[in-house]
């Protein structure tokens, strides 16, 4: 066969450094907006921030009701591991473990000290220090190191020995039972709980270091064996297994209150992150409407001194930058007005839920507003991820007002949204010593 040339059509999308800049800024959140920007101001000097006193008004903003609604989220209440699924803990070991710190003296200097050198250290670098201590093989302590960096921030080690030794070089030959090894190493770091694969595990490392008597005994057959049980106030059920009365049960239970189920949140970082929303609902005129809010939309424009350089030296370096402003600038507007579109059309589709509340939630899902739109799916998608609007019901991120629907007996559908809403209120007004049955 002689070579040839032959001329074939066909069709690929190629996404120009624009739109690929404008899909990342879309599905950033209102924090990793302004740090992109930060750095995009530091990088280009053609861009700077608009003055308050020259800054235009926003499409769909009242400037007369630019009212800022902030909400404080702290991340050590995101649910990390199974312990939060432990209910019956309660509240009350926050107050039976605090940090070191708190034991010191405001007058002692070394106690200050101490409080500043405990909030600042890791949990995995608590464990590294104490493993820098231990007198083991080096392949021993390689395994270990490795096992702290698989621990989550409370502690756990979510994944199996097996799925880990799997992720280690072949070359090592690495076995389950090595790293079991390993881990009986880690379990006898403190803070004692740590390295536990589970909350009935941790548990018991915490209850094999308390004195040994009936009580301790019967708090680790609970723990152990019968800890779901325990978690759902089975207690009739939970004493006829261990053979027990209800003092020492109560004795048990109390004992097993005591101890941490998350053994590595008191080293975590408490980072507050402040919710901005992107957009705020009022009702005016009978009608809810969807502003931007003006303290979430960043106002940039192009340096008029660079400029003017510009337009007199055309062989100027800064061309590049100069179109680079020019498309971040119109690329944050289009962000803004994408949200504000989508916003307004989930408002209008929810208007129920703003008069009436969670019972009026009405099915909706993400192809709904991106026909009525004309925008993709992964488009509103984007839009909808930690896009937050302010409402007089509270803040909510875009994303709550979709859900799954129920058929109904009429052959329509509900909101599993307004289903809760309503076993709640079912719940809620129960009368006590006559609860409602399941059916």
């Amino acid at each position: 066969m002689k070579p040839s040339l032959q001329l074939k059509l066909s069709q690929h999308l190629a996404l120009t450094p624009q739109l690929q800049q404008s899909i990342r800024l879309l599905q950033l959140s209102t924090l990793e907006l302004e740090q992109e920007l930060e750095k995009y101001l530091q990088e280009n000097p053609l861009l700077e921030r608009m003055e308050e006193e020259y800054a235009p008004p926003l499409p769909g903003t009242n400037d007369t009701d630019s009212d800022t609604a902030e909400a404080s989220v702290n991340e050590t209440d995101t649910a990390t591991s199974s312990a939060d699924d432990e209910s019956w803990l309660g509240d009350e070991e926050d107050s039976n473990y605090q940090s070191a710190s708190s034991s010191g003296s405001f007058d002692d200097d070394d106690g200050d000290y101490q409080d500043v050198q405990v909030a600042t250290t890791s949990l995995r670098e608590h464990l590294t220090a104490q493993l820098g201590l231990m007198s083991i093989p080096d392949r021993d302590r390689t395994l270990v190191q490795c096992l702290i960096e698989a621990l989550d921030d409370d502690g756990y080690l979510t994944q199996s020995l097996e799925d880990l030794a799997e992720t280690l070089p072949a070359e090592l030959e690495i076995e389950p039972e090595e790293l079991q090894i390993a881990l009986n190493h880690l379990q006898c770091f403190e803070p004692t709980g740590v390295g536990a694969r589970n909350v009935a595990e941790c548990l018991a490392l915490q209850l094999e270091t308390q004195p040994a008597d009936d009580t301790q005994a019967l708090a680790l057959n609970i723990v152990r064996n019968n800890l779901d049980l325990l978690a759902n106030r089975d207690f009739v059920k939970l004493k006829k297994l261990i053979e027990c009365d209800d003092e020492q049960l109560r004795l048990a239970q109390s004992l097993i209150r005591s101890l941490n189920p998350r053994p590595g949140s008191k080293y975590a970082a408490l980072d507050a992150r402040y919710i901005t929303p992107d957009v705020v609902v009022r009702k005016l005129r009978g009608q809810w409407t969807v502003n931007v809010n003006s303290d979430a939309f960043p106002r940039l424009r192009i340096n008029s001194l660079y400029a003017q350089i510009l337009s007199k030296q055309r062989g100027s370096g800064l061309a590049g930058q100069l179109q680079e402003a020019r498309w971040l600038i119109k690329n944050v507007q289009q962000r803004f007005d994408t949200i504000l579109r989508v916003a307004q059309s989930i408002v209008d589709r929810q208007r129920q839920f703003f008069d009436h509340g969670e019972v009026a939630m009405r099915p909706l899902v993400l192809r709904e507003i991106a026909d009525l739109l004309g925008l993709h799916e992964s488009t509103i998608s984007r839009v909808t991820t930690q896009k937050y609007m302010a409402t007089p019901r509270g803040i909510f991120e875009l994303k709550y007002f979709f859900g799954s629907h129920v058929a109904t007996e009429t052959g329509g559908a509900c909101s599993a949204t307004a289903i809760r809403a309503l076993l709640k209120q079912l719940i809620g007004s129960e009368e006590q010593k006559r609860p409602l049955s399941d059916s």
